[in-house]
């Protein structure tokens, strides 16, 4: 039976030949077929691709010094052929506003699709696999019954997924922007982004050389339009013009042909282009698709390439991706004794590195379609927000690329010499942090009555030590019936501000410069339930108390069920805040902070989804604000004008038909016409079927959105792992503070060993006297030992 033929383990003799078939002509599959047939000669591998060999998508490709270390160990032949061809660069060159700036030491290869494509038509000749051109592959079923393994590589609009749609479960979104592939007669000298800001909105060139001047064109010959001049070839480069689609159809692209489309785009970019015409090869404008598939094989049939997962091309990974497919399915089918081991073995093995370039590829994806808020930067600050926007370029990863651009970047933002961004100071009404790191709020539901005692004590006092410049505690209850748990802290009483003052007192004394706040807030409808560790969210088994909500609607199946909070009720709960936000003064703390966000009170009346009220408190959204803002308004009257007064929002409930990011600026600038001094931007834990994109400082582009359409001060929190982060994130001013959590769990001191590592020792970062011979890092081995005089090589 087909596909229980050994593909590849060594030392085995199949009892038959195997067969391989290959749907999809591109660089994917033809690098798949020849890879399988180089490692076992006598499989028989049979490639269809519906189009001619020179009939293809897009001019030039780029592919990774590390693709191409795979490549060189993999088939040395084809590397060989590459290597001949490429183009190689080190800058890219960013043009806003009439400046161009240039960041250097990135280190590109790019060639011509075409020639690529040829390369691996001669490798898989040679090496006997049978390429059919022009021909439709048969239905997979039918391949699946005569080959023992069938590898579809037919693209992102690949009809063997859509045919298998249900057992692979595909997911295809389509995005904002449309764009076209084009090329220009002429090669560029780096990595160029282009901005144009017109009438119609904001366009941008992407461009890259991928054939240099050369007096023998092998590969795109020119139209016999465009002369060659003296030197024969003058190079060529690829060229991608991308706008939302609003812009698109605003400046009439929507009812133009191609030719005429090709001549505008030429026109609006016409100093990048320093006057030549662009040209188009099979050029449609169309819109990016981001696939992702829950599965990628089915018995003996094998998505690989754009068919199994796709990554925006401002990034440059679909090529690269597919060619890495490649060589790890037939990796994993030498390695493996059976197909459905290797093909286990090759999704392992790809899934988390294809997960993180689509997350870095959405983040690109996402910057550009939101470029609007971002032109308004100060052009060297907007050239570094663009080379970090998919955040694997970071601002320590750019000092090692380009210091003196960096530094550059620096000194327009204010860094005296020396001095990493996030150890600059910022003000928020009279108060001054030191440096821009905050340790989030996070409950500890250690407190007894909500009194908080010496963990409480410890745990503030040793991240105040530690540095930061503000120090947040957790939501702190106004109201023992606001309580999450009967663990949480409050300020509802006298007891409890007493306890809190002697906390804020140890702060101001021992780690004098470091300020703290509170949180204010009420649980909702998420409260009476377990600490944390007992149960997250889980009902009480004993002891429950009435909740209370906007709506009776309970957080999850199980969950007590909150009565809908009455006209008196909602006065009652919003004297509760202002008594507590007095005690607050009286407690010693530097600044306050609104909960309204994650699904506890407050929150609740902002999210459509659980705010189903019928009176002023419900329906729109400035309905839905009303409450909150009621509140805030009653707080900021009794806590000192001198002293900031932030909230917490969700930016999105990760839900459908929650809270959208639209919303979420409107939020925003409602709360700042009420004179709130920065918002902070979380998302999510508003409703329990949310279904987050987790990554890696995955919400900071809320904050970002909200800092630039509201003007308001932001702070960014989610997933910021790093002081790398941290700098990356202020000096490209998407956040003013970034708010850490679980680092200063792992690590107390996180921000004074930060400034250690980057060799900072100003007075941003002061390290406690009785600390201070700690400053050093640790030695934990000998390093003077000698380097061995010679290296055998086999």
């Amino acid at each position: 039976m087909a596909g229980e033929v050994a593909m590849g383990a060594k030392d085995r003799a199949p009892a038959r030949t195997p067969r391989v078939a290959v749907i999809g002509g591109g660089p994917g599959g033809l690098y798949a077929a020849a890879l399988l047939k180089r490692l076992d000669p006598s499989r028989e591998i049979t490639v269809w691709e519906r189009n001619a060999p020179d009939d293809t998508f897009g001019f030039g490709v780029v592919l990774s010094d590390e693709t191409l270390g795979g490549i060189a160990h993999a088939d040395p032949v084809v590397h060989a052929a590459l290597q001949d061809e490429f183009v190689r660069w080190d800058d890219i060159d960013i043009v806003h506003r009439g400046e161009r700036h240039t960041s250097g030491g990135h280190g590109f290869a790019a060639l011509g699709r075409r020639r690529l494509l040829a390369v691996l038509h001669e490798r898989c000749r040679s090496l006997g696999v049978e390429l059919r051109f022009g021909t439709e592959a048969p239905h997979p079923d039918r391949l699946r019954e005569s080959y023992d393994l069938v590898i579809a590589a037919d693209g992102v609009h690949s009809t063997t997924r859509d045919a298998g749609a249900e057992v692979f479960r595909p997911t295809v979104q389509e995005h904002r922007c449309r764009y076209i592939w084009l090329a220009a007669d002429f090669a560029f000298d780096a990595f160029r982004f282009e901005i144009a800001e017109t009438e119609y909105g904001v366009m941008q060139l992407h461009g890259y050389p991928y054939s240099r001047p050369q007096p023998d064109p092998q590969s795109d010959p020119l139209p016999a339009s465009v002369p060659a001049g003296p030197s024969g070839r003058p190079g060529a480069s690829t060229v991608i013009v991308e706008m939302r689609d609003e812009v698109w159809r605003a400046a009439g692209f929507a009812d133009m042909e191609t030719a005429e489309s090709v001549e505008r785009c030429a026109k609006i970019f016409t100093d990048a282009l320093g006057g030549r015409p662009l040209r188009s090869r099979n050029s449609a404008w169309t819109t990016f698709r981001t696939v992702v598939n829950e599965r990628w094989s089915h018995g003996n049939l094998v998505l690989l390439g754009d068919a199994a997962h796709t990554a925006h091309f401002s990034i440059g990974s679909g090529t690269k991706l597919a060619m890495e497919d490649a060589l790890a399915l037939a990796a994993c089918l030498e390695e493996h004794t059976t197909l459905p081991e290797a093909l286990t073995a090759y999704e392992e093995e790809r899934r988390p590195v294809v997960a993180s370039t689509q997350r870095a590829a959405l983040a690109s994806l996402e910057w550009f379609e939101n470029l609007g808020l971002h032109v308004g930067r100060p052009a060297r600050q907007f050239a570094f927000d663009l080379l970090t926007r998919s955040r694997r370029v970071t601002h320590d990863n750019l000092r090692l690329r380009d210091p003196h651009f960096t530094e550059a970047v620096e000194r327009d933002f204010g860094c005296p010499p020396g001095t990493p961004p996030m150890f600059t100071p910022f003000r928020l009404r009279g108060l001054t942090l030191r440096n821009r790191v905050v340790v989030s709020p996070m409950d500890m539901y250690s407190a007894e009555d909500g009194v908080p005692g010496d963990f409480h004590l410890v745990h503030l006092g040793a991240r105040a030590l530690g540095g930061a410049g503000l120090v947040m505690t957790e939501m702190v209850c106004v109201s023992a019936e606001g309580r999450i748990t009967p663990g949480c802290a409050g300020l509802w009483n006298g007891h409890q501000t007493q306890a809190w003052r002697r906390i804020t007192d140890f702060v101001h004394t021992r780690a004098p410069g470091v300020a703290i706040g509170v949180q204010l807030g009420h649980s909702g409808r998420k409260g009476s339930t377990r600490r944390m560790w007992e149960g997250m969210d889980e009902p009480l088994e004993e002891g429950n108390w009435g909740l209370v909500a906007a709506s009776p609607i309970p957080y999850r199946p199980g969950s007590q069920q909150p009565r809908e909070l009455s006209r008196a009720q909602l006065t009652d709960i919003r004297e509760q805040f202002m008594a507590a936000a007095w005690r607050a003064v009286r407690g010693g703390f530097d600044l306050l902070e609104l909960h309204c966000a994650h699904g506890y009170l407050l929150s609740g009346f902002l999210s459509p989804l659980t705010n189903r009220r019928t009176d002023a408190y419900g329906g729109t959204l400035d309905n839905r604000l009303r409450y909150p803002l009621e509140v805030f308004d009653a707080v900021r009257s009794v806590w000192p004008e001198e002293r900031p007064l932030t909230v917490r929002i969700s930016a999105t409930d990760w839900a459908e038909g929650g809270t959208t990011a639209e919303d979420a600026v409107e939020i925003a600038r409602a709360f700042a016409a009420h004179g709130a001094d920065a918002i902070d931007v979380s998302t999510g834990q508003v409703v329990a079927e949310e279904q987050p994109e987790f990554g890696r400082s995955y919400q900071t582009p809320y904050a970002d959105r909200i800092r630039q359409e509201v003007g308001i001060p932001v702070i960014a929190v989610g997933a910021i792992s790093s002081w790398d982060d941290v700098n990356s994130l202020i000096l490209a001013g998407r956040a003013d503070l970034c708010a850490l959590a679980r680092p200063h769990l792992y690590d107390p001191h996180w921000t004074l060993h930060a400034a250690a590592e980057q060799g900072y020792t100003g007075s941003a970062a002061v390290w406690p006297e009785p600390y201070r011979a700690g400053s050093r890092r640790p030695r934990t081995g000998r390093t003077d030992a000698p380097r061995p005089r010679l290296t055998l090589g086999r």
